[in-house]
């Protein structure tokens, strides 16, 4: 259910049983098997061709089960020193073990934030979600500058290469151009201290990457 609600919270439309069954590294059969009980239950639709969609009460779940998540990773970085690389795969496992009391005091401690480390908003207690308004690094155009306000969580691998290049939230860009025949995305990166560095992207990071407009 988190997948279908991220989905739509990052642009997209009803998600394809294939791409669930990818996302979770489990076959197909066992995905279709939880989408009729999810459908029995009343938390989602499933139209053929066009994919899952959350019903209202479906998306009340899925809201409640994204804050909790984002909260403990937030709790994992902030309080227990993890890397934002590592932190996806333990709120998984914590996530089902621990108590909305518990829940409630790490927001508490955490001074209710509004955004995870990667800079995913988080749900407050109410459901309401904070507003994201980024762009995709890969649908700006050549000349315009930014601030990374938000990663894609969805392969550590790919933010250990952001670590490597010096790429995070509040990183400066400027994009210079686009090699769609090579596949990358040229852009300038400046440092806390101003100096600038060109750096090519590729296809798959440039998707991962949101900006919010920066003209300086």
């Amino acid at each position: 259910m988190k997948l279908v609600w991220k989905a739509g919270e990052r642009g997209g439309q009803g998600l394809a049983t294939r791409d669930i069954a990818a996302s979770l590294g489990v076959s197909a059969s066992t995905v279709s098997g939880n989408l009729r009980k999810l459908d029995r239950d009343g938390l989602i639709e499933h139209t053929p061709y066009y994919g899952v969609v959350l019903t209202p009460l479906g998306q009340q779940v899925a809201v409640a089960m994204v804050r909790r998540h984002r909260l403990i990773e937030t709790f994992l970085v902030q309080r227990l020193g993890y890397s934002w690389d590592e932190v996806h795969t333990e709120a998984e496992a914590l996530e089902h073990a621990v108590s909305e009391t518990f829940l409630e005091r790490v927001d508490a401690d955490l001074g209710h934030p509004t955004h995870d480390p990667h800079g995913d908003p988080i749900p407050a207690a109410d459901g309401t979600v904070p507003a994201s308004p980024g762009t995709l690094l890969g649908s700006v155009e050549p000349g315009s500058c930014g601030v990374v306000d938000r990663v894609s969580d969805d392969d550590p691998s790919l933010l250990r290469y952001f670590d490597e290049l010096g790429v995070g939230l509040g990183t400066h860009l400027r994009v210079e151009r686009v090699r769609d025949y090579a596949g990358v995305i040229a852009v300038t990166r400046r440092s806390a201290d101003g100096a600038e560095s060109l750096v090519d992207l590729p296809a798959a990071a440039a998707s991962a990457i949101w900006l919010t407009p920066d003209p300086h």
